[in-house]
């Protein structure tokens, strides 16, 4: 595959490892070919790191595939996710998850992307519903911009939420971000 033709999400081979394609920037200096400034995550350990090319260079695409299937529990430091359809099971470390888990609820439908029928990354709904365990309490005082205080969720994350959240409230967080979205229900 020729670098102009890498975009955002392409999946590469790198040294031997997959890898994704975080951006990609194009410089056109006034002389000389065309440089490609590409950021890339390491899909088997999540380092980070920017490699430059120039136009013309061939890149390896890798075959990486996504399958459906439903987060089961957490052992220790593994999280184990079964196939929806071939119900074999596949675990992931704690290292691989990363702040993912704050986001894992069980019986969780989500996607897990495997290289060699291992799992190397995981794909998260864009939005969760979490209980609020715990939360600021907030003093009633009028002002104009809105008031916001800290709440800690079910599975241990901490969240910015509006005043008027309560513990035992259910609320959606955008996994993208982590942030708060809204109130699904009160307690």
């Amino acid at each position: 595959m020729d670098i102009g033709d890498v975009s955002r999400n392409a999946k590469l081979m790198i040294n031997g490892a997959p890898h994704n394609v975080e951006n990609v920037n194009f410089v056109k200096p006034g002389k000389g070919r065309a440089i490609y400034h590409v950021k890339v995550r390491n899909l088997t350990n999540g380092n980070l790191s920017e490699i430059t090319y120039h136009s013309g260079d061939k890149v390896d695409e890798t075959n990486i595939t996504a399958n459906d299937m439903q987060y089961l529990y957490q052992e220790n430091d593994s999280y184990i996710f079964m196939d929806s359809k071939s119900f074999e099971q596949y675990s992931f470390n704690e290292e691989q998850i990363g702040d993912k888990k704050y986001f894992l609820k069980e019986g969780m439908p989500v996607t897990v992307l495997l290289w060699e029928n291992s799992p190397i990354d995981l794909n998260l709904p864009k939005a969760v519903e979490m209980k609020v365990v715990e939360s600021e309490t907030s003093t009633k005082t009028e002002t104009i911009t809105a008031q916001s205080k800290t709440a800690v969720l079910e599975t241990g994350y901490t969240v910015g939420v509006p005043s008027f959240i309560k513990p035992g409230d259910i609320i959606r967080i955008d996994t993208r971000n982590g942030a708060y979205v809204e109130r699904v229900t009160k307690d």
